[in-house]
């Protein structure tokens, strides 16, 4: 595993996923998908495991793709529906819509919270000359990081809205990464990756940038976060250093 170390002398610039990156949520989410799930569940199968089916189906992936993959999982098939379902209702649609509804109950009665050493580090990333995004497959990924009043450390923000937009495919691909990189002017090289969900880290992997990170809250496995493409495994990004500074002219 190397050195936890962005080098700016060869990253320019570097993408962050959202949930569990920046903003402290991914336990809101967990809890929201258990909510809906284990309802939904009820007769059906065991209960919705908040941390291992969480991290292994859901996490990091857009909110349709985590309940086809979970239930496919279970072994258990319903029909699509459409964006038009009631919320709750046996379909894909209705159970993604039944975990939105849920989840951002509890971002108005809460808020949203920045992780402080996310934030720290954002700040020496500009600082230095490093250009920012904030990349999330959520369609409330502006909002959320509006919300946890971070929204002016990234150059651009690429959420759900866009890949929807643009019919580009959720994570493990890594399209959301390429074209936040693309945005920016810059080669996939050129940019680093941090994500703290499996299939963020294999997209990273899988898109050639110059630097995997992962961050392994709560937990998780670094061997697997290592498996997926992780170059670099932290437990929260204070221990991430920075070193060097990017040409303005690259800047």
């Amino acid at each position: 595993m190397n050195e936890p170390v962005i080098d700016l002398t060869t990253i320019s610039a570097v993408l962050f996923d959202t949930d569990g990156v920046v903003t402290d949520t991914a336990r809101g989410h967990a809890a929201a998908w258990k909510h809906v799930f284990d309802a939904f569940l009820r007769g059906r199968s065991t209960p919705f495991d908040i941390r291992d089916d969480y991290l292994r189906y859901v996490d990091g992936r857009p909110r349709l793709d985590g309940i086809r993959t979970f239930l496919e999982a279970r072994g258990i098939t319903v029909p699509e529906g459409s964006p038009d379902d009631e919320p709750g209702a046996a379909t894909v649609h209705g159970l993604g819509l039944a975990k939105d509804q849920v989840f951002m109950a509890q971002v108005e009665k809460y808020g949203v919270a920045a992780f402080p050493s996310t934030v720290s580090l954002l700040h020496e990333l500009r600082q230095r000359g490093a250009r920012t995004a904030a990349v999330s497959a959520s369609l409330h990924g502006r909002k959320l990081v509006t919300s946890a009043g971070v929204l002016h450390l990234f150059d651009l923000v690429v959420d759900g809205n866009d890949a929807a937009l643009m019919n580009l495919p959720g994570k493990p691909d890594p399209a959301l990464f390429l074209e936040a990189a693309r945005r920016l002017a810059l080669p996939a090289a050129g940019a680093a990756v941090v994500d703290a969900a499996l299939p963020g880290v294999e997209a990273g992997g899988k898109g050639g940038f110059g630097l995997v990170v992962a961050v392994a809250r709560d937990g998780a496995e670094a061997a697997e976060l290592c498996a997926a493409g992780a170059e670099v495994v932290v437990s929260d990004l204070s221990e991430l250093a920075v070193r060097g500074r990017v040409p303005p002219t690259t800047a």
